[in-house]
């Protein structure tokens, strides 16, 4: 255990910013594989599930949980499966 004021102040805001990061990682991933289930079964809610994915993606990236090129990665996915599916 920390033995300085400002470490053991670090120790429990990493502990609260992790547990926000998980939340927010398990929810994110919740709502890409919901799209993309609805993608192969080729649901008629696909294109709102990929647009929900699409914005929980965004806004992890806005907080910083993903690097913004894997936020492009997985958005561009979605996208490609679901116009694959329109064509």
């Amino acid at each position: 255990m920390a033995n300085i004021k400002s470490a053991k102040k670090r120790v429990k805001v990493l502990a609260t910013k992790t547990l926000r990061n998980k939340a927010i990682n398990t929810s994110l991933k919740t709502d890409i594989k919901k799209a993309n289930i609805a993608l192969d079964a080729n649901a008629e809610n696909k294109a709102e599930a990929v647009r929900v994915a699409i914005r929980a993606i965004d806004k992890a990236s806005a907080k910083g949980i993903l690097h913004k090129n894997t936020a492009a990665r997985k958005k561009s996915a979605l996208a490609h499966k679901l116009n694959a599916l329109n064509a």
